[in-house]
């Protein structure tokens, strides 16, 4: 196919050697599969700040440290510069949680680098190396719904560990090879000790996929693990050999009724942003 211009450079710097296919466009990114030299790999596009459709942006990045004073500086105030650096911090946050989730034994898919707003990062790919399928369009026993809810409550466990909450995981976010699932979509991974909203997006988070296998294995919506794994946090008891049971004694006495409104709000705006990602047809030129 024709090689969108946003690759081009990539190309003509002998980066990637040629494109393949698009793949998929979503609210932050579009995805292309391409070859570099014998690898079959991905080129992910990230958006311009003013054709993303990805919703409180702010919300997400709370917390985050920029290193550069005077970066931190020029972002606060909005200028061309500051602007320029918000989106490579955005674009980058990505790939340095890509770096330390694999470190930390969560599957995720390897990166290669981030040169001018793309990504180059492993293509995931099923037994007879097409693209990896996403959870939404897997169907599962009760059993293999069961075994993949408790690996993926063990990988949102290593995150939390590490000190990350995914912030947008659903079943559109994880791919299903023949090794289980692989998180992907990380730029807005959140901070989990310096973010005020870091326990209602791991709740969001694990509420999302317990749901989702929920499905196929009832019992599972029943379990607390969100609750199990912030308490845990919380009292500095979480680690990476910590054993989840997903049961917690839920203090209902006193409800949250800001809390409550806040998610049922972030839920509904996540609806509408999945109904986009679902719809999204819009590749870049």
């Amino acid at each position: 196919m024709k090689a969108p211009a946003r690759l081009q450079p990539l190309i003509e710097d002998g980066v990637i050697d040629e494109v393949i296919s698009a793949l998929m466009s979503g609210k932050e990114a579009a995805v292309f599969v391409v070859r570099c030299g014998e690898e079959i790999r991905c080129a992910k596009v990230y958006k311009d700040a003013k054709k993303r459709s990805f919703k409180q942006a702010a919300t997400y990045t709370e917390g985050r440290k920029v290193r550069s004073t005077r970066r931190a500086r020029a972002m606060e105030k909005g200028s061309r510069f500051g602007r320029k650096q918000q989106e490579e911090t955005w674009q980058n946050a990505e790939v340095d949680a890509l770096y330390r989730l694999a470190a930390a034994g969560v599957r995720v898919p390897e990166p290669f680098g981030c040169i001018d707003g793309v990504m180059i990062m492993e293509l995931v790919t099923d037994d007879d190396g097409g693209v990896a399928p996403r959870l939404d369009d897997v169907v599962l026993t009760p059993e293999q719904a069961r075994e993949d809810h408790a690996l993926m409550m063990h990988y949102v466990k290593l995150m939390l560990v590490e000190g990350l909450i995914h912030g947008d995981l659903s079943e559109f976010n994880v791919l299903v090879d023949a090794y289980g699932p692989v998180i992907i979509d990380l730029p807005q991974a959140v901070d989990a000790a310096a973010n005020n909203n870091a326990q209602a997006m791991l709740k969001r988070d694990v509420d999302n996929m317990t749901r989702y296998y929920g499905q196929f294995a009832p019992e599972l919506n029943k379990t607390h693990y969100a609750e199990e794994l912030w308490a845990l946090y919380e009292a500095g008891d979480l680690t990476d050999e910590t054993e989840l049971t997903g049961h917690f004694d839920v203090d209902e006495t006193a409800a949250d009724v800001d809390g409550v409104l806040g998610e049922i709000a972030a839920i509904l705006a996540e609806e509408e942003e999945r109904k986009g990602w679902e719809n999204a047809e819009d590749l870049d030129d």
